[in-house]
Order: C-alpha cells, then sequence, then structure tokens
C-alpha cells in the first residue's frame, strides 16, 4: 500500500512539472479581421401627390362692365414628395416647366411651393418662392441632399398654382376656352 502511495505521488510530481503547449498552425494567432464594405446607394426619385388634374379659371363677371376676377384662380391640392441620397458636395434641385401645351395669351401661370411638411428626415432643401412657368426649368426648391419627405398627401411641398393676368394692357389678348398643359417636375442634379 505504501509503494501503491508512492508511485501515485511520484506520477503526480512527474506529471506535474510538464508544461501543457497548444499547437498552433503557422500564419494564426489569437486575432484575425478581415473587411466589410458598405455601399449607400444614390437616390433621386419624385412623386406628385393629391389630384390628378389642377383646373384654374377666372371668376366671370355678373354685372355688365366688370372685369374677370383672377383673385379665386388659385389651386393647392397638389404635393411634391421626393427621396434623394446624394455624394457628401452634392445637392439637387426640384425644378418645374411646361412640357407640353402653351399658357394662353394674356396670363401668366404662376407655383409656389411651401416649406417642408416636416414628415421626413434629413435636407430637404429651400422653396424658390412663386416661380412664373413657362417651357423653361424653373427652381421650385433649391439646396436639396440627402433627405426624405414622408410619402403622400400632406407630406412634402404643398404646391399653390395661380393664374394671373400678365397685365391690365393685355386683357384684350383673353380668347375663350379650354388650354391644357402638362406640367413636369425634376429632382435635377446640379
Amino acid at each position: 500500500m505504501k509503494t501503491l502511495k508512492s508511485l501515485t505521488a511520484a506520477a503526480a510530481i512527474i506529471l506535474g512539472s510538464f508544461n501543457v503547449f497548444a499547437v498552433v498552425p503557422a500564419g494564426d494567432n489569437n486575432a484575425d479581421s478581415h473587411s466589410v464594405s458598405i455601399n449607400i446607394p444614390e437616390v433621386a426619385l419624385l412623386d406628385l401627390e393629391g389630384t390628378t388634374a389642377v383646373t384654374l379659371a377666372p371668376t366671370a363677371p355678373t354685372e355688365a362692365g366688370e372685369a374677370l376676377s383672377f383673385a379665386t384662380s388659385t389651386n393647392n391640392s397638389i404635393w411634391v414628395n421626393y427621396s434623394s441620397i446624394v455624394g457628401a458636395s452634392e445637392t439637387r434641385n426640384v425644378t418645374a416647366q411646361i412640357t407640353s401645351g402653351t399658357v394662353p395669351a394674356g396670363v401668366n401661370l404662376k407655383v409656389a411651393a411651401a416649406a417642408d411638411a416636416g414628415q421626413g428626415k434629413g435636407t430637404v432643401g429651400t422653396t424658390a418662392g412663386t416661380v412664373t412657368l413657362s417651357g423653361s426649368a424653373q427652381n421650385v426648391v433649391t439646396g436639396v441632399k440627402s433627405c426624405y419627405t414622408g410619402n403622400g398627401a400632406s407630406k412634402g411641398h404643398n404646391l399653390t398654382y395661380s393664374l394671373e393676368l400678365s397685365s391690365a394692357d393685355n386683357y384684350a389678348q383673353l380668347v375663350q376656352g379650354t388650354t391644357n398643359l402638362t406640367i413636369t417636375y425634376t429632382l435635377t442634379d446640379n
């Protein structure tokens, strides 16, 4: 029994004197890494919400000798929504232009974009005030960066159209009839 205790003690001393080392393959160590690539896509989307068509008409006089009244020739039923992702130093504008038809002689068609309704996030840009529409693109909103306005009516910028007599001297140019126009809005790169 004494011999068994001595052998057990000797085995414990021998085993305790060995250091245990893990075998590590060449090139491996206790840390490693890999690369991750993040790609944020460019986005340029624009949509008009609200009614599908705008009708503007001055009010006819009810008394002989009076003129048409353009005071009621406004409409604010359209909203412009957009989503934009741009490069760090880039901006965009929202432009409007007449792409089909011609404004009748004697009148001007104007549009004004209201400030953003605040339903989105980012740099939505600044409105350009009232713009007289023509066949050339006019800035309606400027300085758009990475943003979104929200989708639908009551989101983005409310557009107010107005029809005005171009000048009192042009009253003679007015001709009875209906003129159909197409107004195109574009989110443009600067």
